[in-house]
């Protein structure tokens, strides 16, 4: 479901946000999941439901979210399911979460990038982020909303001008792009996708999306072409899915699933089980890029350790400097948006 930025806006003002008692906690885990009516947010709430170290799911969107909410509270796990509809009940949902997920946003059409939907969802993360920021500053933050590549910078702006800026806390979702790099690698190399590990750095669009297939476990091997046929269709894998819905949508199903795989992550984090995800943040991984995606340590702090590239091959080196020039654009027009 997309949210209106107007909406938002408007509404931060009336309901003159404050700044909430901070909370980040491993007893009793509060995610709160905005855009929970939309396409992704409905599987992923169902998943998120079903995780046990999950405490507190509160479900966020404009229209229908005490139907979802309903649905998800007749299943037997433990999360308490709370429903937030419409700007005013914005405040509630956010009060007190430990992880904040937004999914919010209108999706991708036939014909149309992820940049093409610059303007409408920059302009809902960047209410979402205000909101955030002010009422549980010290939440990790995963964004989802495409463009990624500029909606994290867009966060990140929002959380600076509001003195509370963290980038250990601040993650672009590029999850999906590991899942599918898995399920593709296995499915050719007659792998068994549960134990096969990909690795993806870079950011979350096109020619940015960078697979490690050097770097697959288990280690195998990939001819020349069977590395530039498999990397470009898990870079189009995305419109992929935009075509075969014919209108109707972009990947819901499988984002819900990546999504919900990494606020899972960084519960186990947020609870001392440190693990190993691929996400966008503010990094110096690669020397004049602010934000890029690579694995990362995940722990109570959120990042807690950036961990690189690794060693890349002649032609995985060769993707990075395509990506740097674009990286670069899309960054510095999330970072225009705010300062405009």
């Amino acid at each position: 479901m997309a949210l209106s930025s107007k909406t938002v806006g408007k509404s931060l003002v009336a309901s003159g946000l404050r700044v909430a008692s901070t909370r980040n906690t491993s007893s009793a885990p509060k995610v709160a999941l905005l855009g929970a009516n939309g396409g992704i947010g409905q599987p992923m709430g169902l998943l998120l439901k079903h995780d046990p170290k999950i405490a507190n799911l509160a479900l966020y969107d404009i229209v229908g979210t005490p139907g979802v909410a309903a649905d998800l509270s007749h299943i037997d796990s433990p999360a308490k399911v709370t429903a937030h509809t419409g700007p005013n009940e914005l405040h509630a949902a956010l009060e007190g979460a430990d992880v904040v997920v937004i999914p919010a946003g209108v999706p991708r059409k036939p014909g149309m990038t992820r940049d093409d939907l610059f303007n409408t969802n920059v302009g809902i993360v960047r209410d979402l982020a205000e909101a955030a920021s002010k009422i549980c500053p010290k939440a990790f933050i995963a964004i989802i909303t495409n463009p990624v590549n500029s909606t994290v910078p867009v966060a990140a702006e929002v959380f600076k001008k509001n003195g509370v800026y963290d980038p250990k806390r601040i993650f672009g979702v590029t999850t999906l792009d590991v899942v599918r790099s898995q399920a593709f690698v296995a499915e050719l190399k007659g792998l068994d996708v549960a134990k096969t590990v990909v690795p993806v750095i870079g950011g979350h669009s096109g020619v940015t999306i960078i697979p490690l297939l050097s770097q697959v476990t288990p280690k195998t091997t990939f001819t020349e072409d069977e590395a530039k046929k498999l990397t470009i269709r898990i870079q189009d894998a995305g419109t992929e899915v935009v075509k075969a819905k014919a209108g109707a949508g972009s990947a819901t199903l499988s984002m819900a699933l990546a999504g919900a795989r990494f606020v899972q992550a960084l519960v186990k984090g947020l609870k001392g089980e440190k693990n190993v995800q691929c996400a966008y943040v503010a990094s110096n991984a690669v020397p004049g890029v602010e934000f890029f995606s690579t694995p990362l340590e995940l722990g109570p702090n959120g990042v807690e350790k950036v961990l690189g590239l690794g060693n890349l091959n002649a032609y995985e080196k060769d993707l990075v400097e395509q990506a740097v020039p674009e990286l670069k654009k899309n960054i510095s027009k999330g970072v225009a948006f705010i300062k405009a």
